[in-house]
């Protein structure tokens, strides 16, 4: 997610492939009797983008395939069990009974999923906090935002069920201001921009994202904070909460995040990780009112990453 809300799905996937017999019979009808789920289920499916007809996605329920259509409707596979406390190192930069605010690694994925069962940033609360709002469910207790894997920083987490309702809320109406540090490829032709361009699944990749007309609204402020010889670092500002948001839409731009595996190019930089980074996070206090700043400097390998690359670092994170 990079900063990613928990209104999408991003599980692994399975695919159910199926040749349409007759005109005329709607989709969600068809697919109900192909695959036994409820005809409810299948809408909320096509509904995230998760069926295709002869390669093209199909969000429309009511919709009428010809004969000898083939349809694919992907399904995320079954979360892992209920997850326990752990105890694994965690930085808590603050705490009361409602809220914390954390540092996530690079490297640990936020809540469990297919192929990471556990060692999890979730696994990592319930060893260290009293209490986690449920509202996520028994998979993701006090989540209300989620980083990439290799993303590192800041991240709010509710320890009540009206907190975590209530950042979501902030979260759903751009009320929180989130900033990352993204060392990104090349220079920029400007000094600032705004990206504005709907995000979806890539329809070729599920496990990767793209570009999508038909895809979910996706806005990107970014400003250049100091350049290196192939390499630009930039403070990234995000109003949405899309899956891989930056990492997509500085590609769209042709600046791809350095040390990304999925989207980046891998040439003129050298870097020993992905080079993104939640440095600031705002937000109003669920309970209190009151508005709440964290900063968050960056770790020593993304540091690292811009002295290789000859980049200034920035002694003031006051984004």
């Amino acid at each position: 997610m990079e900063d990613t809300y928990l209104d999408e799905l991003d599980e692994e996937t399975g695919e159910k492939q199926w040749t349409v017999p007759s005109d005329g019979t709607r989709l969600d009808v068809q697919l109900s009797g192909f695959t036994h789920l409820s005809r409810s289920r299948v809408a909320s499916l096509m509904d995230n983008g998760r069926c295709t007809v002869d390669g093209t996605v199909v969000r429309k329920a009511g919709t009428r395939p010809k004969a000898g259509s083939l349809v694919v409707l992907t399904e995320p596979a079954p979360l892992p069990s209920v997850p326990v406390a752990q105890d694994i190192p965690l930085e808590i930069l603050y705490e009361d009974e409602a809220v914390a605010v954390v540092v996530k690694p690079a490297g640990m994925v936020v809540h469990p999923a297919p192929g990471n069962p556990d060692g999890t940033l979730v696994n990592a609360l319930l060893w260290h906090l009293d209490s986690l709002g449920s509202i996520g469910g028994e998979i993701r207790p006090g989540i209300v935002h989620r980083l990439d894997k290799e993303t590192s920083g800041l991240m709010m987490v509710a320890k009540q069920d009206a907190a975590q309702m209530e950042l979501s809320r902030q979260l759903a109406e751009r009320e929180t201001e989130k900033h990352y540090l993204a060392l990104v490829e090349g220079s920029m032709r400007e000094t600032e921009g705004v990206i504005d361009a709907p995000i979806g699944r890539d329809r070729n990749d599920r496990k990767r994202m793209a570009i999508d007309r038909e895809g979910r609204e996706a806005v990107t402020k970014w400003r250049v904070l100091s350049e290196g010889r192939a390499c630009t670092l930039l403070d990234v500002h995000i109003l949405t909460g899309r899956t891989h948001q930056i990492r997509v839409h500085m590609k769209s731009v042709g600046h791809p995040v350095c040390g990304d595996p999925v989207y980046g190019s891998g040439r003129g930089v050298r870097v020993p990780r992905l080079m993104l980074h939640a440095v600031s996070l705002r937000f109003t206090h669920p309970i209190t009112g009151k508005r709440m700043h964290f900063v968050c400097q960056p770790p020593e390998a993304f540091v690292e990453g811009l002295r290789r690359n000859h980049v200034e670092t920035v002694d003031n994170f006051d984004l």
